[in-house]
């Protein structure tokens, strides 16, 4: 690990490039001897998720990069609602930074949080991975269209776990309802790890969660996957049909990202753009993604900032379509 960044006048020297310029962990220095201590990445949901897996190989691929830690802190519950808040009202001095998802452009729309992305410092987009139904292995439904037609057998009968009302996975659910006129109980879960524990009791009949999420069950022949909600069959899952090939016009896909509280100041967010870029380019991080099936794609600041206003421009006209107001 390296050593944290005291000594101005040696690292200046160190820093400065062909152009001159600072580098950005020196520019990140005029605002004193960042990082001094362990930074805190918020992840709004519980242990066992996507989101938990994807900031837990953060923080460890981030070590050669960074003097101090990055402490990974679990902070579930509304949906994701109570994490982010505590990240938005956090000083923006770079000790808290959060992996944000997908509901930071659903929630505000619901009517569950009061804040939007435009609340928040993007950093980077790190991975984009479609919402899939997956039931367990034993359930009596093989395909897509028994597990609708068993679900409109029983309105309001069939659960459906998803990460917490007003998620992307409550919105996938919901989504396919609209687009069949099948009826479900959704069962709101703080996270897809909890939700994906009860299926696997049987508490549950399904969840609409990512196929990224269930891998690993799947592959141990407990789980099953019907259908993915994405345009074309993905890695892993070639054998899983989508939902166009079944007829069903249907494509939802949540992602995770980097991101700061609001006014983080410019030297930091240089900072941490330097950091992502590389922290994304190990391959250990790679390693555990690809192990999970998880889609890598990586954006930067610029880039993370259109996705989430094409985003939520996206999540409002759909959740106004729903009519699916939470608080």
């Amino acid at each position: 690990m390296n050593t944290p960044i005291q000594r101005r006048t040696v690292l200046s020297t160190l820093a400065l490039g062909a152009t001159g310029g600072l580098a950005p962990w020196a520019q990140a220095q005029s605002q004193g001897d960042y990082p001094s201590r362990p930074v805190e990445l918020i992840v709004a949901y519980g242990a066992g998720g996507g989101t938990d897996v994807l900031a837990r190989a953060f923080a460890e691929a981030s070590r050669k990069h960074i003097s101090q830690s990055i402490t990974v802190v679990n902070k579930p519950g509304a949906s994701g609602a109570i994490g982010l808040t505590d990240v938005m009202n956090a000083k923006p001095d770079g000790y808290k930074i959060a992996m944000v998802t997908v509901e930071l452009t659903t929630l505000p729309h619901t009517g569950l949080i009061k804040f939007t992305h435009e609340d928040f410092t993007p950093i980077c987009l790190l991975n984009s991975d479609p919402a899939a139904i997956t039931v367990k292995a034993d359930a009596p439904w093989n395909t897509i269209e028994e597990f609708l037609a068993a679900a409109k057998a029983k309105p309001d009968e069939f659960r459906v776990g998803n990460s917490g009302n007003g998620s992307i996975w409550h919105l996938a659910a919901a989504a396919l309802e609209d687009k069949t006129g099948a009826r479900f109980n959704h069962i709101p879960y703080q996270g897809a790890g909890p939700g994906i524990l009860a299926l696997l009791g049987g508490h549950i009949e399904a969840v609409a969660v990512s196929a990224a999420e269930v891998s690993p069950n799947v592959a141990a022949g407990k789980l099953k996957t019907l259908a993915v909600m994405a345009d074309k069959r993905l890695k892993g899952f070639e054998k899983v049909p989508t939902l166009k090939e079944r007829g069903i016009d249907l494509s939802i896909s949540a992602w995770r990202g980097i991101a700061a509280p609001k006014n983080l100041p410019t030297p930091l967010t240089a900072f941490w753009k330097d950091l992502a870029t590389k922290t994304a380019n190990e391959p250990s991080l790679r390693e555990v993604m690809d192990k999970q099936n998880m889609g890598y794609v990586f954006g930067d600041d610029a880039a993370f900032k259109s996705l989430m206003v094409k985003d939520s421009a996206y999540f409002k006209a759909l959740i106004g379509k729903l009519n699916l107001k939470l608080g």
